[in-house]
């Protein structure tokens, strides 16, 4: 192992976002190194279990996420890791996308190999040198002791914005009044499920399940996620704070993802808060099983199968960028010009203390544009950020935190980097016209 690498692009975090920046970054023909703390990539969506991708589509069904992230569901559809993208049951969005995690994992990695990425596992970032509001490099640690990577353009892909604040780039964190952020979920999954039971029980009693749920439609299409058995939650007192059932279904024939536990007051970015929280996590866990044999139908069999090898976060630290997207932006379906990626998926705000979910829908065509100046750190020339963690408001992250939105602002930052590179521009000055058209002509602007 070198005491030193050096790359045109070093991005931080090989999860959705990250590996949508590398791919892009790397077609482009930028010398690209990712680096990423587990010994697999995928982030959220393999480490903790963020189940199903939510969405690639309008509340109308139009299809407004594309290129990369669209291109992994129709590979993993090849090798069977997916049926693509099918209608929520749920009734919150138009369509969730299943997947098979460890499908994903190989596909990924073949996917940064086919372009070049080098792939740095196992390696976790503990240290940012930067000169004059530039990063210079990355101190990271792992098995071969402490390296340094240094690069041309850096991408903050880690989901808290690690990189941005070893950096000393200005960082925000939750609710402005307080601080407080989203919940945190440890998910987990169950076999032995019995579906078709679920589906009865809906059908005989839809005024148990949330109000959007599609009832015309479930007698004739797969069953992908359910919401609500209010009479059950509420007989059953259990002593998590929400106030329904939630879970998911597949990727196996009896197999559904529960998202229920709900672990407040947290900070995800403070180590001792962050070992309670595992803590509470999975005693919640054991807890929500418990409740779901006994109480609600089709779960009698079943057993826990799989925990998220780390607990769900939803929210933690984002970078301030030259733009921060508002609660107004969404709900109007605003457009920008220098618009790099859309989303379809609604403001979906868990309560930081309480119980509930504050919805909010998108007017206008059910799509928001994410402009590129939400990506660009705010007094930095060279860094860039993707996924959870870009400028937002707390409202406006409670959508652009999914999964598919954090691979479109994944591409767009992986094609700015390689743009700022081969220009010598700084990343406030890439041309977004250019990088409109290279994602545009890719698909990932529809």
């Amino acid at each position: 192992m070198k005491d030193k690498m050096q790359a045109d692009v070093v991005i931080a975090g090989a999860g959705p976002a990250g590996i949508a920046a590398a791919v892009a970054a790397g077609r482009l023909g930028a010398k690209v190194i990712l680096i990423e703390r587990y010994g697999f990539v995928g982030g959220m969506s393999t480490a903790a279990a963020v189940y199903p991708w939510m969405t690639f589509h309008t509340e109308t069904g139009e299809r407004v996420i594309g290129g990369i992230a669209q291109e992994i569901v129709e590979r993993l559809m090849e090798r069977g890791g997916s049926p693509g993208h099918l209608r929520d049951t749920v009734g919150f969005v138009h369509t969730v996308t299943p997947y098979h995690a460890e499908i994903y994992k190989v596909l990924a990695v073949d996917m940064l190999r086919e372009a070049g990425v080098k792939l740095l596992a196992h390696s976790f970032v503990d240290g940012v040198s930067s000169l004059d509001g530039a990063v210079r490099s990355l101190a990271l640690t792992g098995k071969s002791g402490r390296f340094e990577v240094g690069g041309d353009v850096f991408v903050d892909a880690t989901g808290d914005a690690d990189l941005a604040f070893l950096a000393g780039a200005p960082t925000l964190q939750g609710r402005e009044e307080d601080r407080l952020t989203q919940p945190m979920t440890m998910k987990f999954r169950m076999r032995g499920v019995d579906l078709e039971a679920i589906r009865r029980a809906m059908l005989k009693n839809p005024g148990n399940f949330y109000s959007k749920t599609p009832f015309a439609e479930l007698e004739h299409i797969p069953l992908t996620g359910v919401s609500g058995f209010y009479e059950e939650w509420n007989a059953g007192n259990a002593p998590i704070n929400r106030d329904q059932v939630l879970f998911f279904t597949g990727p196996e024939a009896d197999e559904v993802l529960v998202n229920c536990t709900r672990v407040q007051g947290y900070d995800a970015t403070d180590v001792e808060d962050l070992t309670k929280a595992e803590e509470e996590g999975r005693k919640q866990v054991l807890l929500m099983a418990d409740f779901l044999r006994e109480r609600v139908p089709g779960f009698a069999q079943a057993s826990i199968s799989s925990v998220g090898a780390q607990i769900g976060i939803r929210e933690s630290r984002r970078i301030e960028g030259l733009y921060k997207l508002t609660l107004k932006d969404v709900v109007a379906g605003r457009r920008f010009a220098d618009g790099i990626a859309r989303s379809g998926y609604p403001v979906d705000l868990h309560d930081p203390s309480g119980k509930g979910v504050m919805s909010a829908f998108i007017d206008n065509d059910g799509a928001y544009d994410i402009p590129y100046r939400c990506l660009v750190a705010r007094n930095f020339t060279n860094l860039l950020a993707a996924g959870r963690c870009i400028s937002t408001t707390h409202e406006a992250l409670a959508t652009t935190r999914l999964t598919p939105s954090c691979m479109a602002t994944g591409e767009a930052a992986g094609t700015a980097a390689a743009l700022a590179c081969a220009s010598g521009t700084s990343t406030a000055e890439v041309d977004t016209g250019q990088l409109r058209h290279i994602l545009s002509s890719n698909g990932a602007i529809l």
